[in-house]
């Protein structure tokens, strides 16, 4: 009798003593997928790595190994991006039609299944606006306050925009747990939001010095740019060459309309690595104006502290250096470049009344 105790203790301690696998199996069966390569990446340092799956006859199935909770993305026909969350031990499931991407039915994990459900929702509204869309991330990431998939929900609608509501992203990182929170990617976020504040309208522009195609040494106080506003283009060769094109025409019409101006002047900031490509898309492209570089592409200080988002880009300035408007285009462009020349000679005639 004691020897049957003992052995079934030894069960009973051998079978809650197993540990979880660290393994995590993702199998996948979607129609019209047909023989495609996909690619599993993550969306922050947790899983840096990019690993390919492989499917045939609409199926793929994939083994690695984890150690913590992962958020990553699926690459499909190398255009469509879907998020997946796994965990180590986890059996992840995936089923859907490539004809319908945005709706993909994943389960394994309760982490999966609620943006399984949200998407669902999401997928049955007619013609959803914007506003119902954040309205509907807004009311999950209230409701579901250590689910990682309000990390994604507030990245994808409310931080990947062309001008973030700050303060509304603020609230809802709060009603966030510690263990979101505490997220490398919450941290970036903050250290943006700090940067950015720093660069809204109103707000003095952060100084620079950087060097031109003849390594002079650039500034706001450098001959042709002192006391006048600037235009800044942030730019890069290896930009999308259509907006590139299409920002460029507008710029070289501006040029031409400003460039005997007292009043204003431009400046191109590229985010460029390579020096002769730099070189070679400023006489391509006919660049006049001056242009400056320090070929540390996005790693750049410049970047950084002007919080750019995105290329091309654009800053004015004004004769004191503060940031008078950011990122416009087309009318609204040309209406404001009048509107600071205008104020620039009024404030100069004035000046010489009172003289």
């Amino acid at each position: 009798m004691k020897k049957s105790s003992i052995l079934i203790l030894i069960i009973i301690c051998l079978v809650g003593c197993k540990k979880t696998s660290d393994k995590v199996s993702i199998t996948g069966e979607i129609k019209g997928l047909e023989t495609d390569t996909i690619y599993l990446y993550g969306m922050d340092e947790s899983y840096d790595q990019i690993d390919t799956i492989y499917a045939k006859d609409n199926k793929f199935s994939f083994t690695t190994k984890v150690d913590t909770v992962i958020s990553a993305y699926l690459l499909f026909n190398r255009q469509i991006e879907y998020p997946i969350f796994f965990d180590k031990g986890n059996k992840i499931t995936i089923k859907g039609d490539i004809a319908n991407p945005d709706i993909l039915f994943i389960d394994g994990n309760i982490y999966n299944e609620e943006l399984s459900k949200f998407q669902k929702e999401v997928g049955e509204l007619e013609n959803p606006s914007a506003e119902v869309l954040e309205q509907k991330a807004e009311e999950f990431i209230q409701q579901h306050h250590s689910s990682y998939v309000s990390l994604y929900l507030l990245d994808k609608y409310f931080v990947q925009k062309d001008a973030p509501d700050f303060n509304k992203i603020k609230k809802l990182i709060e009603v966030m747990t510690g263990v979101l929170q505490d997220k490398s990617y919450i941290e970036r976020l903050n250290e943006t939001m700090t940067q950015t504040e720093k660069t809204e309208i109103g707000k003095y522009a952060p100084f620079f010095t950087l060097p031109n195609e003849k390594g002079e040494k650039i500034t706001r106080s450098s001959e042709g740019f002192k006391d006048k506003n600037i235009l800044i283009n942030f730019w890069a060769s290896w930009g999308d060459s259509i907006s590139n094109k299409q920002n460029n025409k507008e710029l070289k019409a501006l040029y031409q309309t400003y460039k005997k101006s007292k009043y204003l002047n431009l400046l191109g900031i590229s985010l460029d690595i390579d020096k002769q490509q730099w070189k070679n898309a400023i006489k391509r492209d006919s660049l006049s104006w001056e242009q400056v570089c320090d070929f540390n592409g996005l790693n750049s200080d410049i970047a950084k502290q002007y919080s750019i988002k995105h290329l091309p880009s654009n800053v004015l300035l004004s004769p004191e250096g503060k940031i008078v408007a950011k990122n416009l285009h087309g009318q609204e462009l040309r209406k404001k470049l009048e509107e600071v020349v205008t104020k620039a000679e009024e404030k100069e005639k004035n000046s010489k009344k009172k003289k």
